[in-house]
């Protein structure tokens, strides 16, 4: 199965993806004749020839031919089509998103002017003006930016098909961005064929209808996948880049936050009952829980600095010795001993909540729970500080203020739930 468009049909610019959906293209073909055989292969492709054909040139006699294959069709040979199709517009997907990311990143790397609707380009125009550091951080403080999930059960792709999507997304940006061997590239082409074969033997559909449980779950996973990472990213990408315009030490508040609206449409959908909005915002609260601990954990086996050789705050010190580590391979690793405290009262927090989430075991299973996220980003705090006053700025940032400011945005709710309820009730 190849490309769509001829070569000439497309720029120099969009080279690479033509080469990305035809390799997607080969391995689905190749796929369907391995599984389905020859004839299903040549039947895929005789009305790929004639879809093509009849785009092209837009001739009637090639639009009759094309609806007298389709119309021939028995049951079996029109879900091998569908199928075949419907994967091939996912994979072409895949490829075209990618692409879009590599023309970013080649924009970046040109050193072109900023993109419409880009950040730099918006906080251009306000030192163009000039707008005073006053009246923008008036701005920050009042200003409120919330995208809402809603769900479409029509719409949804089970989650299986999902995560095939997002490895194959990754094994196809690693073929982009890395300098790789003829041996690297064959080994990366027998993952793309691996999961490529898996989604072809995956049904396409569910056998029971979406229950608000699993719209609930489907949305979770936007969370898990995407904002809990990327948005303290966007936080930290506006702090540079108010601090490379201005001398003032900008506060950004948490004026970014996602909402949903699933499991809380209790005028629209007779399912959304008080349960199931109870069991809605415990879900979304354990999400968040569960990366704090993971991240919490991640930093713990990371920040293995020695008070041998650099110097800690007080703060860093009680907090440490208040983990009452016994760990003597710890006993010089004062930022760990914090972080195991750190993360005994997360697990105590996320028990509390009565929340089952698979951890390892906290060093004090009888810590004392958080009574608010507040408090557990003043021990975040302690060890930024700590780390920013004794010239360790670099530790600091990234991972350790992505997650600080996480818990700012996120809390321990995660999200807040939207509610429609009938005005009758």
């Amino acid at each position: 199965m190849n490309l769509f468009f001829a070569p000439s049909d497309i720029s120099s610019k969009d080279v690479p993806l033509r080469e990305d959906v035809r390799l997607l293209g080969r391995i689905l073909g190749d796929t369907i004749r391995e599984q389905d055989g020859e004839e299903t292969y040549q039947l895929v492709e005789n009305v790929r020839r004639s879809a093509v054909r009849f785009r092209k040139i837009q001739d009637n006699q090639d639009r009759i031919q094309l609806e007298a294959i389709l119309d021939a069709l028995n049951p079996g040979e029109t879900l091998a089509v569908v199928r075949a199709f419907s994967y091939f517009s996912q994979l072409s997907n895949i490829a075209e998103d990618l692409h879009h990311n590599r023309r970013h990143r080649n924009h970046l790397k040109a050193g072109s002017p900023p993109k419409n609707g880009s950040l730099k380009l918006a906080l251009d125009r306000l030192t163009e003006k000039p707008v005073s550091e006053e009246r923008l951080q008036a701005f920050l403080n009042s200003a409120l930016i919330s995208p809402v999930l809603t769900a479409h059960p029509t719409e949804v792709q089970r989650k299986s098909i999902l995560d095939c999507h997002l490895i194959i997304s990754s094994l196809l940006s690693t073929r982009d961005r890395m300098d790789m061997t003829p041996e690297d590239l064959a080994d990366n082409e027998i993952l793309l064929r691996r999961f490529v074969l898996i989604l072809w033997q995956t049904r396409m559909l569910r056998t029971a209808k979406l229950t608000v449980n699993d719209e609930i779950k489907n949305g979770l996973e936007f969370y898990r996948y995407t904002f809990l990472k990327e948005i303290p990213k966007i936080y930290a990408g506006m702090e540079q880049e108010l601090s490379a315009r201005y001398k003032h030490d900008f506060k950004i508040p948490p004026f970014l936050r996602v909402g949903s609206w699933i499991g809380g449409d209790r005028d629209g959908n007779p399912y959304v009952t008080h349960d199931v909005m109870q069991s809605a915002v415990q879900q979304h609260s354990s999400v968040a829980l569960e990366f704090y601990l993971n991240e919490t954990n991640l930093l713990g086996t990371r920040l293995s600095l020695t008070d041998r050789l650099v110097e800690v705050s007080d703060d860093l010190r009680a907090l440490a010795d208040a983990a009452h580590d016994t760990a003597i391979s710890r006993a010089d690793e004062p930022y760990r001993r914090a972080l195991i405290r750190i993360y005994s009262r997360l697990s105590a927090t996320a028990q509390q909540l009565g929340h089952d989430i698979a951890h390892l075991r906290p060093t004090n299973p009888n810590a004392q729970p958080y009574d608010k996220p507040q408090d557990y980003m003043a021990d975040l705090d302690i060890l930024i500080h700590s780390l920013e006053q004794h010239g360790a700025l670099y530790i600091s940032q990234g991972r350790l203020s992505n997650l600080r400011r996480a818990v700012e945005v996120f809390g321990f709710h995660l999200a807040p739930l939207d509610m429609r309820q009938h005005s009758a009730i």
